[in-house]
């Protein structure tokens, strides 16, 4: 017997089969990987041989479950599964019904991998678990792989959990692309996309849910986010976060304009094939109170740095992809950006743009550019200086300013507690991309640098242009050696 799907959000994903592009995402435990299964047979049974499906998970173990399950919902509709090819059925590792339909099971971990299946041919691509790809590359190149030359409908399927090293990519393409439910035609490709929420209570198949989800709530201990991410679905949370001390305080209304008076400068973080980031900054001359983004009070103390402009030069709709722009395109656009501003004091950048590679480096070629629609030129050069790359002072720098754990600006006096870095809402990039930054794999006080990290390099390096102190909080002493007394003195 055929596998059906439960009512609601699973009848609601396999009916829409006239979405290009749909992911089925948000808690877990609400049948997600179920409905991948569910999808490729619905496709077998309907169109017969001209149907040719190819399943995905990141890495082979993780296919091996996927697999495990394949076994109860594929033969209960006659499927017969093929370790090895043989005259009667071409392909290892893959599902066939008697009517001819196949569907592959195979894993994609890297971009790279795509290579594989380049010139292949499917109707159905299944990608399970997405939110552990750090980029969409691999999912977006599979997508080249689908036509049919019998008039079968193309389209690919993705889910997952909130979460993981892909949490910012998926949202973005996804939950924050249109509301739940409605199709929208992505603007570059007019393909139609659209995303449907998973819950668990749905999922009504499961065998003690209750039960489940409390075996959720104790893997979950002492995480919060992860709690909240699992059991309600949430996007708008970071699970790992690098910076788990980013708060909504830190961001200030929009369009708001730092005191003439106050130092300006930018940093830049090159990127073409990849995007880079311009962001202007402000240092504040003295302690302020404005609105922050809700319009309750903010203070923003002496010393504290404001981005308040930002250009990010990334491809829309494609995550961490950037625009390929030229260093003279990229100029132009920097100093547009500060056409209307008062003095910029001095520009750090990227040290990578110094290099060079059989010709001027992007630095000197900034340098030379001299804006045709600019009064001023010749003598609005572009010039930056070499940023101190240094990554784990740098994070330090920015984590610490975030906590205002430092030394009061300019010989102050100390403060805890008062955060020393803020971003305008008009900094949107920048919002959504640094609470997103995820741990390196392998070193841990890095950022994981195959996820779109460039407004953080840029922040990073704006920080590192203006280091302070770290002042330590006074900590407990160890007890007295005659009374037992813990004393309290200045670390």
């Amino acid at each position: 017997m055929a596998w059906d799907p439960q009512h609601g959000p699973q009848t609601s994903a396999l009916l829409a089969d006239w979405v290009d592009d749909l992911f089925f995402g948000g808690e877990r435990g609400g049948g997600k990987s179920d409905y991948q299964l569910g999808y490729q047979e619905d496709g077998a049974l309907r169109y017969g041989k001209r149907w040719r499906g190819i399943m995905f998970r990141r890495t082979y173990p993780e296919i091996e479950e996927l697999q495990s399950r394949a076994l109860d919902v594929f033969t209960a509709s006659g499927a017969i599964y093929k370790m090895q090819s043989s005259a009667g059925y071409p392909f290892s590792n893959c599902w066939y019904w008697p009517s001819g339909a196949s569907v592959k099971m195979r894993y994609i971990e890297h971009e790279r991998d795509y290579s594989r299946y380049h010139g292949h041919q499917y109707t159905g691509v299944s990608c399970d678990e997405v939110t552990e790809y750090a980029t969409p590359g691999p999912i977006l190149r599979m997508q080249s792989t689908l036509r049919s030359t019998h008039g079968v409908p193309c389209t690919i399927r993705s889910s997952g959990n909130p979460g993981g090293v892909g949490h910012v990519w998926v949202r973005q393409r996804y939950v924050d692309f249109s509301p739940p439910f409605v199709p929208r035609l992505d603007p570059e490709s007019g393909l139609l996309r659209m995303w449907i929420p998973s819950r668990l209570a749905d999922n009504t198949r499961m065998h003690d849910p209750e039960g489940y989800r409390r075996r959720i709530i104790a893997a979950t201990a002492g995480n919060d986010a992860l709690r909240r991410a699992w059991l309600d679905g949430r996007w708008d949370i970071v699970v790992g976060a690098f910076f788990d001390c980013w708060s909504d305080r830190l961001r200030l209304r929009m369009n708001w304009i730092p005191p003439a008076h106050w130092t300006r400068y930018g940093s830049f973080d090159w990127g073409s094939a990849k995007p880079f980031s311009y962001q202007l900054w402000a240092i504040a001359n003295e302690d302020i109170e404005t609105p922050d983004h809700s319009g309750r009070k903010v203070r923003i103390p002496r010393g504290a740095l404001v981005c308040y402009r930002e250009w990010y030069g990334a491809k829309q709709g494609e995550a961490n992809t950037g625009l390929k722009l030229t260093a003279e395109q990229v100029a132009d656009g920097i100093l547009q950006l500060e056409r209307h501003e008062p003095k910029i004091a001095y520009r750090v950048a990227d040290p990578s743009i110094w290099k060079e590679d059989g010709g001027p480096s992007h630095a000197e070629r900034m340098f030379v550019y001299r804006a045709p629609w600019d009064r001023r030129a010749p003598k609005a050069a572009l010039q930056f200086r070499p940023a101190d790359n240094s990554r784990v002072a740098g994070w330090d720098q920015l984590r610490a300013r975030m906590l205002g754990e430092f030394e009061g600006a300019e010989g102050g006096e100390p403060r805890f507690g008062d955060p020393l870095i803020f971003w305008t809402d008009n900094c949107r990039d920048s919002i959504r991309l640094i609470p997103a930054m995820q741990h390196d794999e392998h070193k841990v006080e890095d950022i994981d640098t195959a996820s779109e990290d460039h407004c953080a390099d840029s922040a990073r390096y704006a920080c590192m242009s203006r280091p302070i102190s770290l002042v330590p909080k006074p900590q407990p002493r160890a007890p007295h050696p005659h009374t037992g007394r813990a004393l309290m003195g200045d670390a």
